[in-house]
């Protein structure tokens, strides 16, 4: 029998099993840097399994290693995060969240849960390939800086050296039994932008006695979108996005200050760095023009996220032969943000999305929202398909 149809064979078994695991971990989710009892969960999964070689990372992440014949030839590493969101649910499922305001809503439940499956799927054939596979359950990718940066810092990549590295992600806007792949340039940095425009308050009545820092901070907002509009090049993705203002003032009050967050992403490290200072730039002479100061910082977030061409085929090709090719597409540039992108500056990498929405069970909800679910048909598929493409990957 061909590994491809054992891999099936396995998954199909583990299916009911899978669905009891990703229903606990969804009841209990933890925040980012704190997913304790899940990594304890995990940790008990794998020593039921058999696998021995289990090593704590970045406080609450995992190394695991599986070795097959000949261990050193090569090695394949297979990543899923564990964190969850600050987010409410309103599902009103038998798996709900147990830990009040915060959910498993971007689909990281799911993540630890396959790669669990494909644990427990390449343990079984161990006596049957040549190599090594990593496993790593990641802690903090939500958060900033990123458990990624976290466990690369550690050594995750490193003894025994990463030849290459596979991720996957639920994806709510592709059907459950569907995936799909994007070779080259995938998803977009993410820098965090933190605003106080100061000014000085007053009387609404009397603004000529003021420094007014709502007037300000409204050009200084216009102004920014420029940056993107006029300074990029047209053909570089960029996003300047701000979701947050607070000026608590009132209908005849003028506030001292206000405060803003926004975001900015782009697939091009040169291009990022000059939006930086051409931001901070006007945002200094908007501000000091007006008679007001601004304090502008940007936490420098994750990096862009390229995938491997010659790896990424591959995982393609394996999707094609586990899936057949009318269940595998193809994927825009997603200006979304991924610390799995660390993973891929410093290795050669693929990370593909998983398929999970099913519109006549309702389930349409994007990550993020407070209704986020999957079709846990994909959990099987999100198993199998990872430990049949990281079999294909060890072979080449």
């Amino acid at each position: 029998m061909s590994h491809l149809q054992k891999i099936k064979e396995k998954a199909k078994s583990l299916s009911n099993n899978l669905i009891a695991i990703r229903r606990h971990i969804h009841s209990h989710p933890e925040l980012s840097f704190q997913e304790f009892e899940t990594v304890a969960y995990v940790k008990a999964q794998l020593d039921a399994i058999g696998i021995s070689q289990i090593k704590p990372m970045a406080n609450t992440g995992l190394e695991v290693l599986i070795e097959g014949k000949n261990p050193s030839k090569k090695v394949v590493a297979l990543r899923a995060d564990m964190d969850a969101l600050p987010i409410v649910e309103a599902n009103e499922v038998s798996y709900k969240s147990q830990n009040p305001g915060v959910m498993h809503a971007c689909g990281h439940d799911v993540h630890t849960t396959c790669l669990l499956g494909v644990a427990q799927i390449l343990h079984s054939l161990k006596d049957e390939f040549e190599g090594t596979f990593k496993l790593i359950f990641q802690p903090g990718e939500e958060k900033l800086p990123g458990g990624a940066s976290l466990m690369i810092k550690e050594g995750i990549l490193e003894n025994p050296k990463v030849n290459s590295i596979l991720g996957q992600h639920v994806m709510p806007l592709i059907p459950v039994g569907k995936v799909g792949f994007r070779s080259g340039l995938y998803m977009a940095s993410t820098d965090e932008i933190y605003v106080k425009v100061i000014g000085k308050g007053g009387h609404g009545a009397m603004p000529h006695l003021c420094i007014d820092p709502i007037a300000i901070t409204a050009q200084m907002i216009v102004a920014l979108q420029q940056v993107v509009s006029r300074s990029a090049n047209p053909i570089i993705p960029s996003v300047l996005t701000f979701g947050k203002v607070i000026a608590n003032g009132a209908t005849n009050v003028i506030p001292n200050e206000v405060y803003l967050e926004g975001t900015f992403r782009t697939l091009d490290e040169n291009w990022r760095s000059k939006a930086h200072e051409i931001m901070l730039r006007t945002a200094n002479s908007i501000a000091e023009g007006l008679g007001g100061r601004v304090e502008f910082e940007i936490r420098k977030g994750y990096p862009f996220l390229k995938n491997d061409p010659e790896i990424t085929a591959r995982a393609k090709q394996a999707a094609i032969d586990y899936l057949g090719k009318e269940n595998v597409v193809d994927l825009d540039i997603w200006m979304a943000a991924e610390d799995f992108s660390y993973y891929s500056q410093v290795a050669p990498a693929c990370f593909y999305r998983l398929g999970t929405r099913n519109e006549e069970k309702g389930i349409v909800s994007g990550v993020h929202t407070p209704t986020f679910d999957i079709d846990e048909n994909a959990l099987e598929i999100g198993a199998g398909l990872m430990a049949y493409a990281a079999i294909e990957e060890l072979k080449k």
